[in-house]
């Protein structure tokens, strides 16, 4: 992972953040939308972190089967 990118939980808790601020009845619709598209780019960055994740588990256990 580089020096200035986030983690996995880093991800989650912005996501989360973002879902407290739609629950506010009083943000406009243009802001919720603003908040909604973010929420998602930031899913789905972590959704290809755990995809990423799970091809290198799945390379070391073919290598520890190798053995």
């Amino acid at each position: 992972m580089k020096k200035d990118e986030e983690s996995f939980e880093q991800k989650l808790e912005k996501a989360k953040a973002i879902l407290e601020k739609l629950s506010n009845p009083e943000l406009s619709l243009a802001d919720g939308m603003k908040q909604y598209q973010e929420g998602i780019a930031i899913l789905k960055d972590a959704s290809k972190m755990i995809e990423e994740a799970k091809i290198e588990y799945t390379k070391l256990q073919v290598n520890e089967d190798i053995k």
